[in-house]
């Protein structure tokens, strides 16, 4: 079945990058002093260091998009090995993580996850429950597609999916977001002491609705398996 293969060709690219991004972010900590990243200053500009990292993140998204590029067969489906890939990279991100640098020692410690706009953090179960969101929606699309069951959310799923994704990153940067008043050096500075979980619940609650929508189609369909691609 192509379907699976691509499926499966797209989840070992992933994992294979999760190792590099991992062994990549590894060699940064351990040369910044920052292997434990719940500090102020996550990454000290040293240098051009700080550049470099900037423009890694953005290299990141780019791979992983180009890699549902290549998977798809049109924007629907190179959107849904995308988000696949960028849900598998980051759930095996910090499980090799783990390997490598024997952290997080939990799923509760906190992590900066990102850093563009603004710094991102959240305790690393965080965005590892979005990835299995995303993972979950886009394999229905991936495997279950076939030129006459075009699977997609509907506008109404997408109307509710997009401002839970939007309050999900709102939670994650809300910290820099009160620190950007004061300037570059205060927003560094930051450092989160709680998690705001009933918002972050209610945006997993609404980003969920593809899924709910997907799995609704396919019961519609009368399909209990991935059939068979066309």
């Amino acid at each position: 079945m192509q379907n699976v293969k691509r499926w499966v060709i797209v989840i070992l690219f992933a994992a294979a990058f999760a190792w590099v991004e991992a062994a990549a972010v590894t060699y940064l900590r351990v040369h910044i002093g920052r292997v434990e990243p719940y500090q102020a200053d996550p990454l000290p500009i040293t240098g051009t260091l700080g550049q470099i990292e900037l423009v890694r993140e953005l290299a990141t998204l780019i791979m992983l998009l180009s890699i549902g590029y290549l998977a798809g067969r049109d924007r629907r489906t190179r959107l849904a090995y995308a988000i696949l890939a960028f849900g598998v990279w980051d759930i095996f991100y910090y499980l090799f993580l783990r390997i490598q640098l024997g952290w997080p020692r939990t799923l509760i410690d906190w992590d900066v996850l990102f850093l563009l706009p603004l710094p991102w953090w959240g305790p690393v179960i965080a965005p590892m429950i979005i990835a299995v969101i995303l993972v979950f929606a886009s394999s229905l699309i991936a495997l279950f597609d076939r030129t006459d069951f075009q699977l997609c959310p509907t506008s109404k799923a997408w109307l509710l999916f997009i401002p839970g994704a939007i309050l999900a990153l709102i939670v994650f940067m809300q910290d820099a977001l009160r620190a950007l008043p004061h300037g570059e050096e205060a927003v560094r500075a930051a450092l989160p002491t709680s998690f705001a979980w009933p918002f972050f619940g209610l945006a997993l609650l609404l980003m969920s609705a593809p899924i709910v929508d997907l799995l609704m189609q396919i019961r519609n369909a009368g399909s209990s398996s991935p059939p068979r691609a066309a």
